[in-house]
């Protein structure tokens, strides 16, 4: 989601090391000598990406890049290499395809919120496709992440009333519609479709796992503290080997409204007084208003598993993945089955996680592993300067996580795992967002999308091994498990330093060389091995300043066995390029176009909601949407 870096949410005041207190110049593009050379044995190529114009490698093709880069270029439409076509399928507002329910979109905004409840939601953010019929048929799961009231309702916030809160609630969430393609490689969504679904900020959802029924997740309404209504500010996601969907709630704080006093918990979660100003529910439901009900909120900040294929099945918030303002959930398995899944946190100075399974996949789908993501361990990332690294297990009793220090139960320390993470001395990170793990070489990628806040009054400041005070551009980090994934020790560096070497302070370092880029956020690496990078740089920057070459986002593909990355795709005015996975046979690549049109104070105008953007119709109201990406003589994309 794009955020004004003025306003991002800043609460931790621990006085942990950060990612670039320890950073070594010699280690950000390359190790040398001594303990760095063994490291450096760990990884591929340790050269920054130079930005230049077994079963995973898809019919042997390897991870070679085969289009010429796109040249970066301000512009309102979609564009992608000579030789793809991309193809518009699910915009806000499309029917989802529940049978007997499929209203139309109305160009006005005057959907009633029992419509957009049958509709796509609006921001369209991380996404999975799930197969049925090999590579021509399956699922799409996406996320909804916020909306634009100026957008949303026909009027925008002009007036304000129950009816358009439960609008904005019901175009929040997660949707589940049914794609096929035809021999031409033309993707249709199936209407009606059995497996359509929508879950929105409404739906009941089971609190599960060691935090479940914790006397601060209980509240008048849910005196268990295990039946939570709905989920929102979905932001990146996950999916399993046994089938389901992770969708992650991430600033969930901006939904609450808290008070002039807020105690020491809610002061480290963000919750504080005016929260509620943006999307204003609490004026219309009191669960929202933290004065009246102060555990509301900590039912929020959870990973979501959801089952695509029982569209009756109810969602489950699995509290022993922690609470956190969670980013993504890349999952991925050990040598002997079990699953682990990392998480970033998208806040400025907060943490890397990682769960691991107490027990192994079994067969059977979704139901032979109804409980597995319920037991295991929790463990937050501390970055060494000497470039390994260590998991620092999440769990009461040990490392000081004690009854005196808060932490009584393990429920204590996952609804409270910043608070943990603060005790046991892990790393505070540039805004963590997306993780990916390469399934060839089994790294795993995270982007820390900028942190302007670097070096600012109160806040940590730059040593001189790595000055990047004020990082409005960003990096991409990655590290491999010392052993098997489960491993508590890894070795680590950057994989490149993001920055236009047009700007001084960025040439300086002479780590960009061609395509550049900034804010990266959205990951992942497909079957090949090529890394796929997503943009957000915030629509209050983009075209201005340290952005000026900058004007549209983007995505770019990455070969990190040769330190490569072309521009494949930039996406049309004041957006986003969010959402990314595609079919097994790497011939379809989805990602999602998230607020098109949005100004640079991130609300739009009812009056005028074209003065930005009219993509993709032309007319009406600019709208988010899913796309495909096919190549024309249908072969896999990137080559």
């Amino acid at each position: 989601m794009a955020k004004d870096f003025a306003r991002m949410e800043d609460s931790n005041p621990s006085a942990n090391p950060t990612i670039h207190e320890v950073s070594d110049p010699k280690r950000r593009m390359l190790v040398q000598g001594g303990l760095a050379a063994a490291i450096a044995g760990l990884f591929g190529p340790l050269a920054g990406c130079a930005t230049t114009g077994s079963s995973g490698n898809v019919s042997g093709l390897g991870r070679a890049i085969g289009f010429k880069s796109v040249p970066m270029a301000a512009v309102d439409t979609v564009v992608v290499p000579e030789g793809y076509s991309t193809q518009v399928l699910y915009r806000w507002g499309d029917p989802t395809g529940i049978a007997g329910a499929m209203p139309a979109f109305k160009t006005d905004g005057s959907n009633t919120a029992e419509e957009q409840a049958l509709q796509a939601g609006m921001h369209h953010d991380g996404m999975a496709f799930f197969p049925i019929e090999g590579s021509n048929r399956g699922l799409l799961v996406l996320n909804h992440e916020y909306v634009d009231d100026g957008l949303l309702h026909a009027d925008g916030m002009k007036t304000w009333t129950p009816e358009k809160v439960r609008k904005s609630m019901n175009a929040h969430g997660v949707s589940v519609i049914e794609l096929q393609r035809d021999g031409a490689g033309k993707w249709t969504q199936l209407a009606p479709s059995r497996f359509a679904r929508r879950v929105t900020a409404l739906t009941p959802m089971t609190l599960t796992g060691p935090a479940a029924g914790h006397a601060m997740l209980r509240t008048a309404a849910d005196p268990s503290g295990t039946q939570v209504l709905g989920t929102f500010n979905n932001c990146a996601n996950g999916h399993t080997p046994w089938g389901t969907y992770l969708t992650c709630e991430e600033n969930f704080a901006d939904y609450f409204e808290g008070t002039d006093t807020p105690d020491a918990h809610q002061k480290r979660w963000g919750i504080k007084k005016g929260n509620g100003a943006k999307y204003r529910w609490h004026e219309h439901e009191a669960r929202f208003d933290v004065s009246k009900h102060p555990n509301e909120s900590n039912r929020y900040g959870w990973v979501v598993e959801i089952d695509p294929q029982d569209p009756t099945s109810t969602p489950r918030k699995r509290t022993a993945l922690g609470r956190a303002a969670h980013e993504g959930a890349a999952t991925a398995l050990t040598n002997d089955g079990r699953a682990v899944i990392y998480m970033g946190e998208d806040s400025r100075f907060e943490y890397i996680y990682k769960f691991v399974s107490r027990d192994a996949v079994k067969p059977g789908g979704a139901a032979a592993n109804r409980d597995l993501l319920d037991h295991g361990t929790l463990y937050v990332a501390r970055f060494d300067v000497d470039g390994t690294g260590e998991w620092l297990p999440l769990v009461q009793g040990k490392g000081g996580l004690v009854a005196d220090k808060g932490f009584v139960t393990q429920g204590d320390v996952l609804i409270k795992a910043r608070q943990a993470s603060d005790l046991l001395g892990a790393t505070k990170m540039d805004r963590p967002e997306w993780t990916t793990v390469d399934p060839l070489t089994k790294e795993v990628y995270c982007t820390l999308t900028n942190n302007s806040n670097r070096g600012g009054a109160g806040q940590p400041f730059m040593d001189a091994a790595n000055p990047r005070s004020n990082n409005t551009m960003g990096q991409i980090i990655r590290w491999k498990e010392t052993g098997d994934l489960d491993a508590t020790k890894f070795a680590w560096n950057h994989l490149v330093l993001a920055g236009d070497p047009k700007q001084t302070r960025y040439e300086a370092q002479g780590n960009i060389k061609g395509d550049t880029f900034g804010s990266p956020d959205g990951l992942m690496v497909d079957a090949r091995g090529v890394l796929w990078i997503e943009t957000d740089v915030s629509t209050s920057t983009l075209g201005k300043g340290e952005y000026a070459n900058m004007p549209n986002n983007q995505m770019l593909a990455c070969d990190p066995t040769k330190g490569e990355i072309r521009r494949f795709l930039l996406g049309p005015a004041g957006c986003e390029i969010t959402g990314l996975t595609a079919t097994p046979d790497l011939r379809t690549l989805f990602i999602n176009i998230q607020h098109p049109g949005e100004p640079a104070n991130e609300r739009s105008d009812p009056d005028r909601p074209l003065a930005v953007s009219k993509w993709p119709d032309g007319a009406g109201r600019p709208r988010s949407a899913t796309i495909a990406i096919t190549k024309n003589d249908g072969g896999v994309i990137g080559t």
